[in-house]
């Protein structure tokens, strides 16, 4: 993987002409524009703050923007300083991956790329009249590091766009598979209800006690085949959503009922009686939260831990709420929160996989959205931050 990073990087490298002189040119600049770091800073917040829909991407909202300047400060500091290698790379590729996580629009990145290219820029001029030879020599440096800087984030949106064409055409096959076969399951397990319903009024099932016991076991058995059908046919079809008005604290409790925690596990909710109601379809967000309690439960497994839901109002000045889902469980493995959301994608032993990703289909379908998003200082286990949006009358 190092190797193919590298690669790339080189590529990049060679593509916009940065060379060792520019990286000498780039640490003399350096010197010249750090005392303006912080005043830069200041007018690129100012003007996200000002646009009300580059705002929406500020992730942790206004009260983020301080520590925001101070990161901003780091970045140009590495930008001038280097060194320019494969951990530069990855650490920028970092930062463009933050971009596509918060959907932030490419023409953002472009605009706030050449607000900082102007700032530096006007930097520089100033500081180098008298010198006109060694301002053009700083100018190509910087223009090359910031073009490179730029090929750096557009490799990210381009990585995002392949992982989204590859998902796209596995669940077409995946439902293409599943919409085959769960019809062609249908028939067979009608036979074998109808079957069942005559055997049981047989007496022998009223007689024999054994007979029964196993009718009974076939029964349930058919039962669960029929669900897992069931779940693997709401995969791949569309069914309309109802639009009526939902208060979430509402569905909870009844998520709470449907997959009761047992005593060892504590289960809380905070700030759900506080939200508006939404619009959406109150049968599908159950299921959202029943298979969301149900994965913390069967992550938590024979342990005592802890449950908690904290839910708010988005604090990015975006339209919407914010729901954040956490256990005191294992948590998911790095390898596995890639595709944590992906149909038959399981770390159970019996489990088919849907539950997640099932999740993640009704939340788009309601103009919302769901991401494992572990922090320091939760719980230790997996996190879950899920969206979705106020409806126009909410105030």
């Amino acid at each position: 993987m190092e190797s193919v990073t590298q690669n790339v990087f080189e590529e990049l490298q060679r593509y916009v002409d940065f060379r060792a002189d520019d990286g000498e040119a780039l640490r003399a600049l350096h010197p010249r524009v750090q005392a303006h770091f912080e005043r830069i800073a200041d007018v690129f917040y100012r003007r996200i703050l000002e646009h009300p829909e580059a705002r929406k991407a500020l992730e942790g909202g206004e009260r983020q923007v301080g520590h925001l300047k101070v990161t901003l400060q780091d970045w140009m500091d590495s930008l001038l300083l280097g060194p320019w290698d494969a951990a530069y790379f990855e650490r920028r590729c970092r930062i463009g991956r933050v971009h596509v996580r918060i959907s932030l629009p490419q023409h953002y990145m472009f605009g706030a790329m050449n607000l900082l290219r102007q700032a530096l820029t006007d930097v520089l001029e100033s500081s180098l009249r008298e010198q006109p030879d060694e301002a053009a020599r700083l100018r190509r440096a910087l223009g090359k590091i910031l073009d490179l800087e730029l090929a750096i984030m557009l490799h990210t949106y381009r990585e995002d766009l392949l992982a989204q064409a590859a998902r796209a055409e596995r669940l077409a096959t995946f439902g293409q598979l599943v919409g085959s076969i769960g019809h062609e399951l249908r028939n067979p397990l009608g036979v074998i209800e109808t079957s069942l319903f005559i055997l049981k009024g047989r007496p022998a099932a009223q007689e024999d006690p054994r007979v029964a016991k196993h009718l009974e076991r076939i029964g349930e058995q058919v039962d669960v085949a029929n669900h897992i059908v069931t779940s693997l046919l709401d995969m791949i079809r569309a069914r309309p959503l109802t639009h009526a008005p939902v208060r979430l604290e509402e569905v909870w409790t009844s998520a709470l009922g449907a997959v009761v925690p047992p005593e060892r596990v504590r289960v809380s909710a905070r700030g759900l009686e506080a939200l508006p109601p939404l619009r959406g379809d109150p049968v599908q967000l159950l299921q959202v939260f029943v298979n969301l309690l149900d994965n913390a439960m069967q992550a938590l497994g024979d342990a005592a831990g802890e449950v908690r839901l904290e839910a708010a109002l988005a604090e990015s000045g975006a339209r919407e709420v914010w729901l954040v889902l956490e256990d005191s469980g294992p948590g998911l493995e790095p390898a596995i929160r890639a595709r944590v959301f992906e149909p038959l994608m399981t770390t159970r032993a019996r489990g088919l996989g849907l539950g997640l990703a099932l999740v993640r289909r009704i939340l788009e379908r309601h103009g919302g959205g769901i991401e494992h998003a572990p922090r320091e200082g939760g719980l230790g286990g997996a996190r879950f931050v899920l969206r979705l949006p106020l409806p126009p009358e909410a105030s």
